[in-house]
């Protein structure tokens, strides 16, 4: 069963980052009419909403954007800083979502930054302590399967806290693209849209992922105690 859930898990995780390669790399081709880069766009958003702190940067790699609250910091893929497709501004607009949540005090962004520091543990928890309590002898069973619920039930609440953070995040971007002009109406907003839904796709792929994790331990503790019993 634990080889099915790893193989069915691994599946759509790979499913959905496909869907978000293939939808950028056939997007990225496609020019926004209105020449704006991507640098450019989130400027534009960052001082139509009056965020004066937060500053954009470039960095090397592929789809590596995102927004660091803690510095304050924008930052871009150095492809969709410079670029001028539909899906570097897409992907612009949609970090700017997130400045603007920060800004706003969105509540799902504000548990999503509290609830880091435990999933980072939760992540390190559920690695480790299967190799230290079934071959190191360690722990018994039973509190290796209780810890491992308790890790991947940290890791499903901070994923499922992340879907309303992400989506909105992408309704903001959608609606201040269109607004501005920067993204013009029909096939150029079809084409942002699709890169930012495909992209939302990666966020519900790893909630599953961990509640399919969470829900099977539970069931390893209801049944061992079954046994007990």
């Amino acid at each position: 069963m634990m080889l099915l859930l790893f193989l069915g898990t691994m599946a759509l995780s790979l499913l959905a980052s496909w869907r978000v390669r293939s939808a950028y790399n056939r997007y990225s081709q496609v020019r926004a009419s209105s020449g704006y880069t991507g640098a450019q766009i989130a400027q534009r958003i960052l001082d139509l909403n009056n965020i004066r702190d937060v500053s954009i940067h470039a960095m090397p790699g592929h789809l590596v954007d995102h927004y660091d609250p803690g510095q304050r910091r924008l930052v871009l893929s150095e492809e969709n800083y410079h670029g001028t497709s539909v899906a570097a501004l897409g992907i612009s607009a949609h970090e700017c979502g997130h400045a603007i949540q920060h800004q706003q005090l969105y509540g799902p962004l504000q548990w999503r930054m509290a609830a880091v520091g435990i999933t980072q543990i939760a992540s390190q928890v559920v690695m480790w302590i299967p190799l230290l309590g079934l071959m190191g002898g360690f722990f018994p069973y039973h509190l290796v399967i209780t810890i491992m619920a308790i890790g991947f039930g940290i890791m499903m609440l901070f994923q499922l806290v992340t879907l309303p953070v992400e989506f909105d995040a992408t309704a903001r971007a959608k609606k201040v693209l269109a607004s501005t002009g920067a993204v013009s109406a029909g096939p150029e907003y079809s084409a942002m849209s699709k890169v930012l839904d495909a992209a939302a796709l990666t966020y519900v792929a790893a909630f599953v992922s961990s509640l399919a994790y969470f829900m099977y331990y539970i069931l390893q503790m209801v049944g061992g105690r079954s046994n007990d019993e």
